[in-house]
């Protein structure tokens, strides 16, 4: 199964970037530590003991004694840093199946349009598609349980359709053309996620490849976008970050190694204990060692995603385009409670090969959480002067380049953010459904026109309509959406070229929606302007 909501990719939003607070950044594996509690501490967990114990036993009203520990924990977690955590056995599951690659479900794409769950299509390979669901059909019953009508969330329907492999589900469909609903038995199965969303050449010799996260099957994905665009003759590639909130640091680990020539540091971790004291080198013969490189970095580029930044700018393999990035530096460990729940302790440090260490200050928890809306305030986003380094935390690249620690990855070309490429009402229809409603609504009517075309035929021949924008102001209007014309025309542009970007990603997945919606990417629109500058970076002083 997989939500069909795709917001954050499709508008500009200056303060989307909240989601970076619970970016992390972890090791691959489970330490587990077997020692006895000694000395002090074994006094201060007898002292715990004593008083859940008296509340238990003594306090005027029944409580719950697992979540006050869960409370607890959380409360002394927050003591620590930001990024050291506790997940919940309820919770785990759900928060690693991101990180794993895949999940267990039905292989759905939905949506809810008008308090109904709308099959947007069924996975390719998946169950559902092998009993027969078929895009459009309306989810009514799971289990023999009513879900329409009845204010049905994503969350919710996740929660009814998603579950362990080889389990069975009952759902209930309404199919246009049929006057009886359909019955079908699904088998669920590992349904993959994927973590590389695009690659595609921009042109002849440019190839281009985002990277949306650090799962466990990132790495993978990546090798097998990168070897397929040499294939097809590129030379120069960009490689986009934004927004890539980290995950798992040995998949960032092998990705720079393709790019490094061998025996150079890629980063090294420092804790309390040695046996979190770690370096990477490149050890291998990477796929792409020579030919031009650019980073593309922003505000919501964190952890994993900024290790991989700070490896190929140190060694002076990559020119780093964008916004600063969030400035996470801190190594999480997952660590097994005996109840199945998980503790995600900070065990390190991490350095970039220069020595830099990226983390921002976290001494104040609240200017912690509002770093990044301080950073919009401050006019940070656009404009580079706003930005102050601290001489001591100063650091050069290989070649002599001045780099700066303390609080993430400044670029090396500074891009502003480009707020022409926003509309208040654009935002309203995508957050109301409107959209996605009406793309769903236009490719299965169109469908068979659609699939006659080639990509570079529907690129550079389709055009939005009038009625095609009628038509999503008359159902923006249905969703609760005022019209408003004035917003449209002046930003008429932008309105096409987002609803051709999502009709294009109904009929060619990812790789046809990210050419035409990148046209609003104003860091790679700036990037692939400046390869020379990437020919020549370790001869370049900036």
């Amino acid at each position: 199964m997989k939500e069909h909501n795709n917001t954050k990719l499709q508008i500009r939003l200056p303060l989307f970037i909240a989601m970076g607070l619970a970016a992390g950044i972890l090791i691959g594996f489970t330490f587990a530590d077997t020692s006895p509690v000694q000395g002090d501490l074994s006094g201060n967990v007898q002292k715990l003991k004593e008083v859940l114990t008296l509340i238990d036993r003594n306090y005027v009203d029944e409580v719950n004694t697992d979540e006050l520990v869960d409370n607890a924990i959380d409360h002394m977690l927050k003591e620590l840093d930001p990024h050291s955590s506790y997940i919940t056995a309820e919770e785990r599951i759900r928060a690693n199946e991101s990180l794993q690659g895949n999940f267990e479900g039905i292989g759905i794409e939905f949506n809810i349009f008008k308090d109904t769950i709308v099959v947007v299509s069924p996975l390719s390979g998946g169950p559902s598609e092998a009993v027969g669901v078929q895009s459009g059909d309306k989810i009514i019953k799971v289990d023999g349980k009513t879900v329409a009508g009845v204010g049905f969330t994503n969350s919710d329907v996740q929660d009814h359709l998603k579950g362990p492999k080889d389990t069975k589900v009952k759902i209930t469909v309404l199919r246009k053309g049929k006057s009886k609903p359909i019955d079908f038995e699904i088998i669920r199965d590992k349904i993959p996620q994927f973590s590389v969303d695009a690659s595609y050449m921009i042109d002849d010799e440019k190839g281009y490849i985002k990277v949306s996260r650090f799962s466990a099957t990132t790495y993978e994905e990546f090798k097998e976008a990168l070897v397929d665009l040499k294939d097809r003759g590129m030379k120069k590639l960009v490689l986009d970050l934004q927004g890539n909130p980290g995950g798992y640091m040995n998949q960032a680990i092998k990705m720079v190694d393709e790019f490094l020539k061998d025996d150079q540091r890629i980063v090294y971790t420092l804790g309390k204990q040695a046996r979190y004291n770690t370096q990477a080198v490149s050890d291998q013969k990477g796929l792409f060692e020579k030919g031009e490189l650019i980073v593309l970095v922003n505000e919501g580029s964190a952890s994993a995603s900024e290790i991989v930044t700070g490896a190929l700018q140190d060694n002076d393999r990559a020119l780093v385009v964008g916004r600063r990035t969030f400035g996470k530096g801190l190594v999480q460990a997952p660590l097994d409670l005996s109840d199945g729940s998980e503790l995600r302790l900070t065990i390190s440090r991490y350095y970039t090969p220069s020595g830099r260490s990226i983390q921002k200050p976290y001494s104040d928890e609240s200017e912690y959480a509002r770093d990044l809306m301080d950073r919009f305030n401050h006019g940070e986003f656009f404009s580079a002067d706003s930005i102050k380094f601290n001489d001591s935390l100063k650091y050069e690249t290989k070649s002599g380049r001045a780099v700066y620690g303390g609080g993430g990855i400044m670029p090396d070309y500074f891009v502003p953010l480009d707020t022409s490429q926003t509309s208040a009402y654009l935002n309203q229809l995508f957050t109301s459904n409107a959209m996605q409603e009406f793309t769903f609504n236009f490719v299965a009517g169109n469908k068979q026109r659609l699939e006659s075309m080639s990509y570079d035929e529907y690129y550079n021949k389709f055009d939005v309509t009038r009625a095609m924008l009628d038509e999503l102001v008359a159902i923006g209007k249905d969703n609760g959406v005022k019209s408003n014309r004035a917003d449209l025309n002046k930003n008429r542009d932008l309105f096409e070229l987002h609803m051709k970007a999502q009709i294009a990603r109904q009929i060619w997945d990812n790789d046809g929606f990210y050419p035409i919606f990148n046209q609003t990417n104003e860091i790679l629109q700036q990037a692939v302007k400046m390869f020379d500058k990437a020919e020549n970076l370790d001869r370049t002083k900036f």
